[in-house]
């Protein structure tokens, strides 16, 4: 991976603390860190021909301004080596992110629950960037433990490959275990919609093992624990992302072109998790 680590600015206070998540993630990449804001159009400008704002503006310039000179501020105390831009660009935080994702080795955004429509602290940014980026994104969320392993959690043959190579990756350049989860049976009660479950377990079962001996040669510093885990509703989930650094998760393709609903896997992962989780596109 060699495209920045894009991250949205809103100027909040928890804001920050992703703006601080993506530096060191950038750190751990070798790769830039990409500090963006979405500002709104301007009042009686037209939609097209404005690639973004004018730097030689006043008022919301100014203003967007100081919130990015924070943010770098922030992300330098995280991560004092890591090159960062920053820019303003016209348009909706979702559709922004998205763009500029495009290039991107990692994005990443927060999940505090805020309800701030038309900003980076809206609920459903996450929601919608989840649907619909080509690459990685990082959710940032509950208390993750510094010290913790990170978690695979492997839902499906189709997802486990990307998501394993992510999965030992992160864990290598965090010095940090990985553990792999199987679940079974967790969308039985299909909490958030979408068909019923296929047993898929043989082959699911040949997919690990193949994907995780040969990712075990390549990251040798890397100790893997392996986990099995049952329960028919998404609280086997929830209780095996505590006392982690990471939850990494496929998502499957198919999703983003369909534009579909998540599995259950990935909505519970994105949305009740008690740690960062990173949404893998495979």
């Amino acid at each position: 991976m060699s495209g920045p680590v894009v991250v949205g600015v809103d100027g909040s206070r928890s804001n920050l603390a992703v703006v601080e998540c993506a530096a060191r993630e950038a750190e751990r990449l070798g790769v830039d860190l990409e500090l963006t804001q979405a500002v709104g159009w301007p009042a009686g400008a037209g939609r097209f021909g404005i690639p973004s704002w004018e730097a030689g503006g006043t008022g919301g310039h100014a203003s967007t301004s100081g919130l990015l000179a924070e943010a770098e501020r922030s992300a330098r105390g995280a991560a004092p080596g890591v090159r960062i831009s920053r820019g303003v660009l016209v348009g909706a935080p979702g559709t922004v992110l998205e763009r500029e994702s495009r290039a991107a080795s990692l994005t990443v955004v927060g999940s505090d629950g805020a309800r701030d429509r038309g900003t980076l602290r809206d609920g459903s940014l996450a929601g919608h960037l989840s649907g619909c980026l080509s690459g990685p994104l990082l959710v940032v969320r509950g208390r993750p433990n510094p010290v913790g392993p990170v978690l695979l959690v492997v839902h499906g043959a189709s997802t486990l490959r990307g998501a394993a190579e992510f999965a030992f990756a992160e864990a290598s350049a965090r010095g940090a275990d990985l553990v792999s989860v199987q679940l079974r049976n967790i969308s039985a009660t299909r909490p958030y919609g979408g068909p019923a479950p296929v047993d898929t377990r043989d082959e699911e079962d040949v997919a690990l093992t193949e994907a995780l001996s040969e990712l075990r040669e390549r990251y040798a510093d890397v100790t893997l624990r392996c986990r099995r885990l049952q329960g028919r509703s998404r609280r086997a989930l929830v209780e095996a992302s505590g006392d982690n650094q990471l939850l990494v998760v496929g998502v499957r393709d198919r999703y983003r072109f369909a534009r579909l609903p998540l599995d259950p896997v990935c909505q519970t992962a994105l949305h009740e998790a008690d740690c960062p989780v990173a949404l893998v596109r495979c």
